[in-house]
């Protein structure tokens, strides 16, 4: 189907998740293609955010979107993914030309690790200030039902810690994206498909506050076939990116 046939379907949506696979080039510019025009539409209304930054570094990445620090300084203090430059700056770099918000939604990384390592429990001996990077845990539910975290349960190398690791991870993506979501704005996020696919991960703890009909989901899927979509791969959102399975990886 036509890019503008999406972009209708977004016309009302408060939220939109865009699933990518991170090392997928088709992924990121349809990312960029998203944002533009949603751009054009909502203009300062539109805030972006993504699973890639970590909530304890916002403070570095708005003071780079204002041109605070340099270019330089914002990149070494980041810990900025591997293939940064080529599939996620364009993103920062289109906020900071426009004076948008972007949003830092992700869980810093060691306190997943403290919860895949040690369980829930030891993040209460957290101070105030880093349990400010994390939903606040009182808020936190762990529902082993849920079709994404019981398939990392059952993985071979996966586990209950797993699980739960994964699940506070989407968690507090959606704890910030409605964190700075208001009445009029919408929220562009991006992410893994796997923390949105079949409107599980951060959808299933978005939908806890917000309609499901407000929520636009699109995914990424790889095959050898692009003419028809493989069972398994059909639901998995609202649209789906077919990729060839030997398009060149960005990384």
């Amino acid at each position: 189907m036509s890019f503008d046939k999406v972009l209708k379907a977004a016309e009302g949506k408060s939220h939109v998740f865009m699933g990518e696979y991170h090392n997928n080039a088709i992924s990121h510019w349809l990312q960029i293609e998203m944002m533009t025009a949603l751009y054009e539409i909502y203009k300062k209304n539109l805030i972006m955010g993504a699973e890639m930054f970590e909530a304890d570094n916002q403070y570095i990445l708005d003071e780079y979107l204002k041109g605070q620090i340099s270019a330089k300084n914002y990149q070494s203090e980041m810990r900025l993914w591997p293939n940064y430059n080529t599939d996620y700056k364009p993103l920062i770099e289109f906020a900071k030309e426009k004076e948008l918000k972007f949003i830092a939604t992700n869980i810093p990384r060691r306190y997943a690790n403290m919860v895949y390592k040690k369980g829930m429990n030891s993040l209460k001996g957290l101070s105030e200030l880093a349990k400010s990077f994390i939903v606040p845990l009182n808020q936190f539910e762990f529902d082993s039902t849920v079709n994404c975290y019981k398939e990392i349960y059952n993985m071979q190398h996966g586990g209950e810690g797993m699980a739960i690791a994964q699940a506070i991870k989407d968690a507090t993506m959606a704890y910030f994206i409605l964190k700075n979501s208001n009445p009029s704005s919408v929220f562009l996020h991006f992410q893994g498909a796997y923390h949105s696919d079949n409107y599980e991960g951060i959808v299933y703890y978005l939908k806890k506050q917000v309609q499901a009909d407000k929520i636009l989901t699109v995914s990424t899927v790889t095959q050898e076939n692009i003419n028809e979509l493989l069972n398994d791969n059909k639901g998995l959102a609202d649209f789906i990116i077919c990729v060839k399975d030997n398009v060149t990886s960005t990384h």
